[in-house]
């Protein structure tokens, strides 16, 4: 017996108008034919009441739609999002209609009026610029959203007056953000650049930074999404650091600082021995105001301290967030790293017995004459043993197991310290030249030269009839982190010339957004524009594995993604280059590794084509000191509808309570097909992704978030395994350590099912 149609069933209510003409649209969509929509209205009837409204109606479906959603039918999640799309549409155009608002011309100016929009945006477009560029707007893309994706756009990034009415679509969002990124192209091929900026992002094939999703196109728009400050040994220093991070975090940004040059407890101050506090009282002050300098209410600060695997303090530092001891002495709400040297995991390796020498790194300087901190590989080994030989130095020795215990307890504890590759990290250093890398920022993917701000002189002068204090600094080098990535599950990567075409976009719009930053600070707007560095990255690494019928534990995923970043990274090269040639290079690009060919050289890139585009840096130059980083991307994968950064998917499916309400999430393009390369972050054997992250790095001229998902069946030796062989693997930071209890990871083994 024929079943009848959705059309034909009855049920309880006629469908709202525009419930019914979504439907209508998807009953013909080829991508939903699995999805039976008499099924939709039955399950929507469970949830009608007398006399709801129209609005009301709608809901019950989306909820019906969402309900629906599961790993044997996850297309309902975009028939969800669309029924979420046309009731936020309908409230938009409610919203319009009230003020008077036809077209969007007329809303930028509204927007812009209401100190909404960055006034900059009409002095910038004419009104025919406006318009043409509104054409470009392709309402259709919607569609591409999953449920999750367009529920987070809606609540957290679209413009919304204050009392929290949506004044703007999806697709006029992306087209803010174009406009806003092509603000200072030529005139001649603006309108052009702000056609392939919104066709990226609209295609949700990439994603920029947080920060710049949220505030291109607002009057406040800093863009960034992290810094990095070098600590200095000073009380001075140490205040000018921590207020530096207060303003960082006032206006969302997070921050990487490095606590390497601090003196430890117990050490001299101006000849007193014994008195100083060391660096945990300095961490918690720092831990104070990342809880103070809450965003508007809307979240705390965020910070990572770095300090060396030899520093006096080493012991207590990685204490900072485990449960037990002197809560004196903790610090629960910043993320601690370790910046390691080669041979302390040379040392581990080969005798974990071997003994570890702590030291002052103020000590060193007052006895020795140099900061062993600002040394590294052979030299920092050389000079790190004449310390421990000079008896005038107070060691506090300890064995590396020691250490190394501390090490994995927190990090099977809290999923911290975060591990930074020194030596490694400084040897793939493109710009050596002009300093050295001390530590990295708060997500671990960043690798640019730092340096500390140093006080010049203070001055009392008399200026206008009145008195002032003039302060003068030298600005060191305080790192910005300006972030978009590759949606690589989306991207037919396959496709070179797709493929250097999105990259060449992405490398415009990242060197744009430089010039277009607000900066909290003047010391961020100096560095930021002295190296002009980048940090393209890539999400979807999961979903396009699963897409391709890769296992994640093959020599097959390791062969494709040691090409494909290559070719990434070739592309990058060349868009920058290309930058260089039309905008001039990067300030410092005289005698960096760019511009000598040692770059090239260090990586192996050998061939032909690899020469000749060495040649053409050379000639050229390159616009950016560094190119390439990869992020963590959570919020903004959810957005694209693909997997987080670098990440397996930890789990197929599962429903997330979220104020009320819940959101399926779904491995994306989950299918028969796709099912059974989703396998779970926390049984994936980790020495697998440990290689890959390898294999990727050579191709990554900065770092990667790169997570370890662990159970309990991982003993701390199996772990000091994954960091040993990251180490061995060229890796240059480990992010989290993720842990999870055994029972529960094999709970949620979907892939071991059958």
């Amino acid at each position: 017996m024929e079943t009848p149609s959705s059309e034909q069933r009855p049920h309880a209510f006629v469908r709202p108008g525009a419930v019914a003409d979504v439907l209508t649209a998807v009953a013909r969509d080829p991508d939903l034919l699995d999805c039976d929509l008499a099924l939709l209205d039955e399950r929507a009837d469970a949830f009608v009441l007398p006399d709801m409204s129209s609005a009301e109606l709608r809901a019950s479906y989306t909820r019906a739609a969402i309900e629906l959603t599961s790993p044997e039918a996850p297309r309902w999640e975009f028939v969800a999002a669309r029924l979420l799309a046309a009731d936020f549409a309908a409230e938009l155009e409610r919203e319009q209609e009230e003020r008077g608002l036809e077209g969007f011309v007329d809303k930028v100016h509204y927007l812009v009026g209401e100190g909404l929009y960055g006034s900059y945006i009409v002095e910038g477009y004419s009104d025919a610029e406006l318009a043409e560029a509104a054409a470009f707007i392709d309402p259709s893309r919607d569609a591409l959203f999953t449920y999750s994706g367009l529920d987070l756009l809606l609540r957290r990034y679209i413009i919304r007056n204050r009392a929290h009415r949506p004044l703007e679509s999806p697709q006029e969002m992306f087209l803010g953000i174009a406009l806003h990124l092509a603000l200072k192209e030529p005139a001649e091929v603006r309108l052009e650049w702000v056609r392939r900026f919104y066709d990226m992002l609209s295609r949700l094939e990439v994603t920029m930074a947080t920060p710049t999703m949220s505030n291109a196109r607002k009057p406040h728009h800093q863009l960034s999404s992290c810094f990095i400050d070098t600590v200095p040994d000073s009380l001075e220093g140490i205040y000018r650091s921590v207020d530096n991070f207060a303003q960082v975090s006032k206006f969302g940004g997070g921050m990487g600082m490095y606590l390497g040059h601090v003196r430890a407890a117990g050490g001299s101050i101006r000849g007193f021995e014994g008195v100083a506090g060391g660096v945990i009282r300095w961490i918690r002050v720092i831990n104070d105001t990342a809880v103070a300098v809450d965003q508007l209410g809307m979240r705390q600060g965020a910070v990572a301290v770095y300090l060396d695997a030899w520093h006096r303090d080493l012991p207590e530092f990685l204490q900072l967030r485990t449960n037990n001891g002197d809560d004196r002495m903790k610090a629960h709400d910043v993320f601690p790293a370790v910046c390691y040297p080669d041979l302390f995991w040379r040392l581990a390796e080969e005798d974990l017995d071997a003994p570890w020498h702590l030291m002052c790194p103020h000590d060193i300087e007052q006895h020795r004459g140099y900061r062993l901190e600002d040394f590294w590989g052979e030299e920092w080994e050389r000079r790190y043993l004449a310390c421990v030989d000079d008896p005038r130095i107070e060691k506090r020795t300890v064995t590396v197991k020691d250490i190394v215990r501390l090490v994995l307890k927190s990090a099977v504890e809290t999923g911290t310290p975060f591990a930074f590759m020194r030596d490694t990290v400084n040897r793939a250093n493109p710009n050596p030249h002009a300093g050295m890398i001390y530590c990295s920022n708060l997500c671990c993917e960043i690798a640019q030269n730092t340096s500390e701000i140093e006080t010049v002189s203070r001055e009392v002068e008399t200026r206008e009839g009145d008195t002032v204090v003039v302060t003068e600094t030298r600005p060191g080098d305080f790192v910005v982190c300006n972030l978009a990535s590759l949606s690589l599950g989306h991207l037919p990567v396959e496709d070179d010339a797709h493929l250097a075409r999105t990259v060449e976009t992405a490398v415009r719009a990242l060197d744009n957004v430089i010039d277009l930053n607000f900066y909290a600070l003047p010391y961020a707007k100096i560095t930021n524009r002295r190296y002009r560095s980048v940090g393209l990255g890539a999400s979807g690494y999961h979903h396009m594995l699963a897409k391709r019928g890769i296992g994640w534990e093959t020599e097959e995923h390791l062969a494709f993604v040691d090409e494909l970043f290559e070719r990434i990274n070739r592309h990058a090269i060349e868009a920058s280059c290309a930058l260089a040639a039309e905008r001039g290079p990067y300030g410092l690009f005289c005698g960096s590794d760019w511009q000598t060919g040692a770059y090239f050289e260090k990586r192996g890139y050998v061939s032909d084509a690899w020469r000749e585009l060495a040649a053409r840096v050379r000639v050229h130059g390159m616009r950016n000191a560094y190119l390439m980083a990869v992020a963590p991307t959570s919020s903004t994968s959810i957005i694209a509808g693909t997997t987080a950064g670098l990440d397996p998917v930890l789990r197929k499916f599962f429903l997330e309570e979220k104020k009320g309400s819940v959101l399926p999430r779904v491995a994306p393009d989950l299918s028969m097909r796709t099912y059974w390369y989703y396998k779970p972050a926390h049984l994936i054997d980790q020495m697998w992704s440990v290689r890959a992250a390898g294999v990727r790095q050579r191709h990554i001229d900065q770092a990667q978030s790169v997570n370890l998902y662990i159970t309990d069946e991982y003993t701390l030796r199996g772990v000091l395994a994954l960091y040993l062989e990251a180490w061995r693997s060229g890796v240059k930071t480990v992010y989290y350590v993720r842990s999870k209890s055994l029972e529960m990871a094999a709970a949620s083994c979907e892939s071991c099912s059958a």
